[in-house]
This record gives structure tokens, sequence and C-alpha cells, in this order.
């Protein structure tokens, strides 16, 4: 029988043993490492479980079947874990990474972030890293002797800087934040705890990143077929999809085009994957990587996409977004999500106590009070959002 490969310990890889710790120290477990004790911790968090009714691209009543924020998590978990078995890294690492990626994400997917980053215009913006980063140092209440979840440095490391670093040496924003600045949420977090933002992650943080990105490109294409969005057969202007579907012509004739779609995502992955662990263990070996040290200091990351995959990478993309996350029916229903999410920061922003329990509370009239009113909306499902809607409002949209 075959067994799934499974290195040893890579030299590069991070060490449970030699993590820098949390920021209120604890005794060790007895039974799991520091990076399974994030995991555990995601998994049982109110944020965690909330993403089972928040937007992936399709609303939660449009189908049973299209992947929610929870569904895509797991699938970028076990992709995850697959790459760091393959390549030697530590394997509770990349999934705790790849549990907690999408916590900060509000209702309705990026049409809610795009709604509360308009809102808050005035103080910094929203962004949904951010408001990870928010979520699992600060917002979830469980446990006596802090807020949040007081995860490992490398976990909160990873989750902040998995696309690469935020600033340079100096601490200016770079990337895709040099315009605006370092997100609100990750520059004050910053200033309680180092994560070393100018650096790369360790390879466990890329490789979840490259998970995301296998994750979306296939099952995106999944839900765009099922929702009659394209069909089978326009795929084949995409070179790679095309020859992944020539392939299962020549040996699995006959499929009806269901199973056919199945196989293609299924050889999709693979091929996805295997292209990961070979240009990676490339990178490795030229780096000579024999630390994690030598990871987060490279001059370009370790994990990646080979030069052709990473434009069958684009060009996947290139089809996806004109045909679906531009859609008309898509780009109908989630502007009118926004309005549902803006309507509601504007209805707590004049009518304070219109907000549930005592979460008006506490917040002062600037800044404050507007994140407070950011974080109770990000921490919504798409259906509390509609309910909360239709009971302070005379319409509330069916996003239908």
């Amino acid at each position: 029988m075959a067994v799934e490969a499974r290195r040893a310990r890579a030299l590069f890889a991070s060490d449970p043993e030699k993590s820098r710790g949390r920021l209120c120290p604890e005794p060790p477990s007895a039974t799991r490492s520091d990076f399974r004790r994030d995991c555990d911790r995601i998994i049982h968090s109110t944020a965690f479980r909330r993403l089972a009714h928040k937007t992936q691209v399709f609303v939660f009543h449009e189908g049973d079947h299209f992947r929610t924020r929870l569904t895509h998590t797991l699938e970028v978990t076990q992709i995850a874990r697959s790459l760091a078995r393959a390549l030697g890294l530590d394997e509770d690492l990349a999934e705790a990474l790849a549990l907690g990626h999408d916590l900060g994400h509000p209702p309705f997917g990026h049409a809610g972030e795009r709604a509360l980053d308009r809102c808050l215009a005035t103080c910094g913006g929203f962004d949904h890293n951010a408001q990870t980063l928010r979520v699992v140092t600060a917002l979830e209440r469980r446990y006596a002797a802090f807020d949040g979840l007081n995860l490992t440095w490398e976990t909160l490391e990873g989750l902040v800087k998995h696309n690469g670093p935020l600033t340079d040496r100096e601490g200016r924003a770079i990337g895709r934040h040099r315009e605006r600045g370092l997100p609100h949420g990750i520059a004050q977090y910053q200033r309680v705890q180092d994560l070393e933002l100018w650096s790369l992650a360790s390879a466990e943080a890329q490789v979840a990143a490259l998970a995301d990105d296998i994750a979306y490109d296939a099952h995106d294409i999944d839900d765009g077929l099922r929702a009659g969005l394209f069909a089978l057969g326009d795929l084949a202007d995409v070179m790679l999809l095309h020859d992944i579907m020539e392939e299962i012509a020549r040996t699995c004739a006959g499929l009806d085009t269901t199973r056919s779609t199945h196989e293609l995502m299924r050889r999709l992955i693979t091929r996805m994957i295997a292209d990961v662990i070979a240009e990676t263990d490339n990178r490795l070996r030229a780096l000579g990587a024999r630390s994690v040290a030598d990871v987060r200091a490279a001059a370009n990351p370790v994990a990646a996409f080979s030069a052709a995959m990473a434009d069958s990478d684009r060009t996947i993309k290139g089809f996806l977004y004109p045909r679906m996350y531009r859609h008309p029916r898509v780009s109908r229903i989630m502007g009118q999500a926004e309005e549902v999410v803006a309507d509601l920061f504007e209805r707590y922003l004049s009518k304070p106590h219109d907000m549930p329990g005592e979460r008006h509370h506490g917040a002062d009239d600037g800044a404050g009070h507007l994140r407070a009113i950011a974080d109770f909306i990000a921490g919504m499902t798409d259906r509390y959002a509609l309910i909360e809607h239709a009971r302070l409002f005379d319409t509330t949209p069916e996003l239908r």
C-alpha cells in the first residue's frame, strides 16, 4: 500500500521547543506542543465557528454546496499540512496558520471588507488580516488570565506576514501598505509585541499562503461551474486546465460532467502541490538554509510556485475575475451586501444603544468608538447581519 511521504523535520523548520513563546507566559502542556495548542485554541474559538456562516463567494442561502469561509479554511488546512509534511516542516504550525488565516473576515466576504474600509476611512480603514490579529489577541474573551487566544509568537507572525514583509528595516510600510501605512490593528499590536514586520515569515507561513492560493483556484472554479457562471468547456482557454482536461479525456473516457469536474479539481490541486514542493526544494537548496532564521533573512520567499505555475495561477485568476468575482449576478448581490454593512455601521454610529447587549459601552466617541462598531459588525455572520438589518430598517435586501 502506498503511504504519504513524510520527511524528517528539516533544519529550517520551525521547532515548537524553540518557540519565542506567548505574550502571557503559560506552563507547557504535558501532551501537546505549543503549536498544537495554537491549532486547538483556534478551532475552539467563537470566531472559527462563525466562519461556517460567512460568505466565500456565494451567500449562505444560494445553496448548501457552495464553499463558506469555514469549508474554504478546512481545504486550505489540508493542503497546508500536505505541503508541510512533504517538506519536513512543522505540520501543526502550518495548520494553525491555515485555520486562523480568515478569522478576521467580516460578513459577505470582500464586499463587507470594502464597506467597513470606507466606514473607517477617517481612522485607518479596515483590513481583514489586521482584524484577524485583533481577533486572536484581543476580541476572543475565553480565558481567565488574558484577552485573545495568547497564541505563540510564531503563529502571530505567520498570520500577519504570510504574504511577505510589511515594512522595511526602518519601519516604513512597503508593498500594498506603502500608500496608506500599516493597518491600524497591526500597528497597534506592534507596540505591544514586536513581530519583526521587516522580515519574511517562516516556511510554514509561506506554504500556508500558497495553500490558500491553490484552494482558491480549484474550488472557486468548482463553485463557479456549480453556479452556472461558466461552463466546463470555457476552461479550455486556460492552458493548464486544457492540458488536464485532455488528460482526463484520454484516461477516463465517458465521464459525466460532475465527475469530470471533480477529477479536474483533484488533478489541478495535485499538480500545484507537486510544483510547490519541487520549487521550494530548489530554493531551499540554493539558499543553503539550515535554520528558520535563514528562511526569515532570505531576500525572497523560499516557498513558491515555479515560474510556469505562477503564470498558470495568474491565468486562472484572470479567468475567474470577470466570469465569477465580477459576474453581474455576483456583483449585484455583493453591492447590496455592502449597503447592508454600511447601513448597520451608520445606525450603530448614530444610535449606539441599538447595538445589542452591552457592546455600545466602554468606547470613547472618537476612533475607539468607530473601531468598536467595526469589531461588532466584522464578527457577524451573513445571516445575523441580515437579521440585524431587518430589525433596524423597514426593508432588507434578500441578496438573491
